[in-house]
């Protein structure tokens, strides 16, 4: 059943508004999955558990108001559209290269009003700015990824990861001869309790270099 219950289940503070954005969520995601592909078409009827609900498990260590949030690799919106509906007051900015992904997240936050929101095609290197956070889900590699961010965030990196996250973080500290304390880790399963969430994990590295 495709129902957007389940954010509230974990999140029973949301407001009105908020609850209104995030019930349109699916029509809108299925409106545009049609024309352009950017979630499973079989994985569309755990919209909300596999995609809106798993982006919102950054929001369970929340960002102060004011903040800047850089999305990396976006796709089509997560995590950052949930996170933006979750933090009105944080400014999210969605990157990807891929045009007609970031076509999607663009179109998803218009139509949903999302004002903090802002979708840019680029690669995420070629960004001038500065962020306070950056946040990425499973788009490659710590050892692959951080090198692309180094220098562009002031607090700390939020990855949404599955698998091995430990011998992830240890082959990316070795291999980019960084300390193993600057990365912590926690399972999602901690505060999610659906079987799906066993074994995704998120994982902070916090400024460096």
């Amino acid at each position: 059943m495709i129902e957007s219950t389940i954010i509230y289940k974990y999140f029973p503070e949301v407001t009105q508004e908020q609850k209104e954005k995030f019930d349109k969520l699916f029509s809108l995601y299925e409106e545009w999955n049609s024309k352009i592909n950017v979630i499973s078409r079989k994985d569309m009827e755990n919209f909300y558990m596999h995609h809106a609900l798993h982006s919102l498990a950054i929001a369970k260590f929340p960002f102060l108001d004011g903040s800047k949030v850089l999305d990396v690799g976006t796709g089509g919106g997560f995590p950052g559209i949930p996170l933006a509906i979750m933090f009105p007051n944080v400014h999210f900015t969605l990157c990807d290269s891929i045009g007609k992904k970031i076509k999607v997240a663009s179109e998803v936050a218009s139509a949903l009003g999302l004002e903090n929101v802002t979708a840019v095609c680029s690669r995420v290197e070629a960004l001038p700015e500065k962020y306070d956070y950056i946040v990425s889900r499973a788009v490659t590699e710590l050892k692959n990824f951080i090198p692309w961010v180094k220098g562009k965030y002031n607090n700390e990196m939020i990855f949404l990861k599955g698998g091995d996250t430990n011998m992830e973080i240890s082959e990316c500290a070795k291999s980019l001869k960084l300390s193993q304390k600057l990365f912590n880790s926690m399972n999602i399963s901690d505060f999610f309790s659906e079987e799906y969430f066993a074994e995704k994990r998120i994982i902070f590295v916090k400024k460096f270099g």
